[in-house]
């Protein structure tokens, strides 16, 4: 009779062993379809003025990832190779943003301190509402109060459509919508 406990050992074998390797299937799998623990992926180099990854083109970046190592797939070029784990095996896409000088920092100090006069307007490319804030003095205040909270939402943003500048790993808002494909899950109220 075998131990109790051999069966679990067992399962666990199978699943290290058979879920590290490709497919028996004769084709091996494309580097950039392993799956997930079977390869790492390294922070893309951030840019310190624009605070955004190096090389974002198109809203993309790339990162390279290291497939494990004892892992045989095909690299971008066609080629089967067994890999070390210190090898590039494929570049993961990443989205990053446009930006174009406009630092979210100033734009807020700008609306908090100087919006009464339209400073704020004026820094983001809108030199008519600027002008307008100037003249009315801040719309008499709630303007000022009104536009002061667009920009720390980050609703109102630069003029040209690009983004701003915030750190890395900073205070960043993403917009979420409710859309056609959005799965609504019902409550159960008590």
């Amino acid at each position: 009779m075998a131990a109790p406990w051999s069966w679990p050992v067992g399962a666990v074998f199978y699943l290290l062993y058979f879920t590290s390797r490709p497919a028996a299937t004769g084709d091996s799998l494309k580097c950039d379809e392993l799956r997930l623990g079977q390869y790492i992926c390294k922070d893309p180099e951030i840019s310190y003025v624009t605070q955004e990854p190096v090389k974002c083109t198109n809203f993309t970046a790339h990162a390279p990832c290291f497939p494990a190592p004892n892992i045989t797939c095909k690299d971008p070029s066609g080629n089967e190779t067994r890999f070390t784990g210190k090898e590039i095996g494929f570049y993961k896409p990443i989205q990053c943003r446009n930006v174009n000088g406009y630092s979210y920092k100033v734009a807020v100090a700008l609306s908090l301190f100087l919006g009464w006069l339209g400073a704020d307007r004026f820094y983001l490319g809108y030199p008519a509402l600027g002008m307008l804030k100037f003249c009315t003095v801040g719309f008499c205040g709630i303007g000022s109060l009104i536009d002061f909270v667009l920009i720390l939402m980050q609703i109102v943003g630069p003029s040209d459509g690009s983004s701003y500048i915030i750190d890395y790993y900073g205070a960043r808002l993403n917009r979420l919508s409710i859309t056609n494909e959005t799965f609504r899950k019902t409550q159960m109220y008590p």
